[in-house]
């Protein structure tokens, strides 16, 4: 499918690298990463919301790492799951490979997904250590912040599942609320 290109002064288009003829969704503007957040324990996994629209193409995903370094990664992955929960995307284990503190990682999926059904989806990260990466993003002041706020408005950000090592569980089950947002982007 091709695209047109964003709005020549649409602030956001702009600031993602005036992108043509791809994907570029981001949890929120990269300009507002403040923080160094705690992502979950080791094989848990957490996961952010990201909008998404008909047509867009799920390739790979990217984060920043914060301040703290993978220490001794056994397992991992990132993956992205659809409004219902459903993994869409996943990548390969993230097995032993090193993650350095204060670096991007793009993050290939197995296969690429077009996203038929537009709306809120999750980005979820998963590392199996003897301690996982921070990774850059906000901190709320509180999990409610995130939380649906008793007005129906979806959750942000939300850890889930025990020693799921390099698969993400079938579904989101018993999640936690948690006080971090990262920042992730889903290209082509």
């Amino acid at each position: 499918m091709t695209r047109q290109a964003g709005c020549l002064t649409d602030r956001d288009y702009l600031l993602q690298g005036s992108p043509t003829n791809t994907t570029f969704r981001e949890t929120f503007s990269r300009e507002l990463i403040t923080s160094d957040c705690a992502i979950a324990a080791t094989g848990v996994a957490y996961c952010t919301r990201i909008p998404v629209d008909y047509g867009d193409i799920i390739g790979n995903v990217t984060f920043i790492t914060g301040g703290t370094a993978a220490d001794t990664p056994t397992a991992g992955y990132v993956a992205v799951r659809d409004a219902t929960g459903a993994v869409v995307a996943q990548s390969a284990d993230l097995s032993t490979t090193a993650r350095a503190a204060n670096t991007a990682y793009t993050i290939p999926m197995a296969s690429s997904y077009l996203v038929e059904t537009p709306g809120l989806y999750y980005v979820e990260i998963s590392f199996t250590a003897t301690a996982p990466p921070t990774i850059a993003g906000r901190v709320f002041e509180d999990a409610a912040q995130a939380g649906a706020a008793g007005l129906s408005l979806p959750i942000l950000a939300q850890s889930h599942g025990s020693a799921v090592a390099a698969t993400p569980p079938a579904t989101i089950a018993t999640p936690t609320t948690v006080v971090s947002r990262i920042w992730a982007a889903i290209t082509e």
